[in-house]
C-alpha cells in the first residue's frame, strides 16, 4: 500500500511537472489566450488533471514562471552583496539583460506577471534595490552623475529589442549589449552630458 502510495505521489510529481513545461513553452509562443485543453494535449494529461492542480489560467500562467519572477530579486540582491559598489552595479545588470537566455518572449510575459498585486512587493523591493545600487556606485565616483533608474529600464526595453537568428547569437548579442551599457554608464572625465531623462514605467 506504501509503495502504491508513493508511486501514486510521484506520478502526480510528473504530471504537475509536464503540465508546467507545456504551460511555459504555450504561454511563451502562444501568448495567454493559448487554450487550457490545448496545454493539457501538450503535456500528455487530461484537461481535468490540470484543472485539479491549478483551478485557473491565472493560476497555471503564475506557477509556470515563478522561478522566473525570482530572477530580478536575485539579481539585484546579489549586486548588492558586492562588496564593490561598480562591480555589484554591473553585475546587475549585466544578470538582468541575459536572463532567460535574453529571450524577450520571457521577459514580456514576466512584465505582464510583475502588474500583479501578488508581484507587488517584491517589484518595490528589486527597484528600491536597484536605487541603492546606482547611490553606492555614484558614492564610489565610478558612476556618471548622470544616470537614472529609468535608464536601467530603458536599457531592458532596448534588450527586448534584440533579434538574433539563433538562441546563442541572442546570448552573444544580449551580453555585448550589456557591456556597452555598462561602459557607457561609467564616470569619466570626458563624458559629454546626457539628454534629459525621460520618465518610464519604473520595471526591472
Amino acid at each position: 500500500m506504501a509503495s502504491e502510495l508513493r508511486q501514486l505521489r510521484s506520478d502526480a510529481d510528473d504530471n504537475r511537472d509536464r503540465v508546467l513545461a507545456a504551460a511555459r513553452l504555450a504561454f511563451t509562443t502562444d501568448g495567454l489566450s493559448v487554450p487550457i485543453r490545448e496545454i493539457a494535449r501538450r503535456a500528455g494529461v487530461g484537461t481535468a488533471t490540470v484543472y485539479r492542480r491549478f483551478p485557473t489560467k491565472m493560476a497555471l500562467y503564475t506557477a509556470a514562471f515563478a522561478q522566473d519572477m525570482t530572477v530580478c530579486a536575485a539579481a539585484v540582491d546579489e549586486g548588492l552583496a558586492a562588496t564593490d559598489p561598480w562591480q555589484g552595479l554591473s553585475l546587475t545588470v549585466e544578470k538582468l539583460l541575459t536572463a532567460h537566455g535574453g529571450d524577450p518572449r520571457v521577459r514580456t510575459v514576466l512584465t505582464h506577471l510583475s502588474r500583479r498585486p501578488e508581484f507587488a512587493a517584491d517589484r518595490e523591493r528589486s527597484l528600491r534595490g536597484m536605487l541603492e545600487l546606482i547611490r553606492r556606485a555614484k558614492e564610489s565616483g565610478e558612476l556618471r552623475d548622470d544616470i537614472v533608474l529609468e535608464d536601467i529600464v530603458l536599457t531592458m526595453q532596448a534588450g527586448n529589442g534584440i533579434r538574433a537568428q539563433s538562441a546563442a547569437g541572442q546570448v552573444a548579442a544580449t551580453r555585448r549589449l550589456a557591456a556597452l551599457v555598462i561602459q557607457s554608464f561609467r564616470a569619466g572625465p570626458d563624458a559629454a552630458p546626457l539628454p534629459p531623462p525621460v520618465r518610464l514605467p519604473l520595471r526591472v
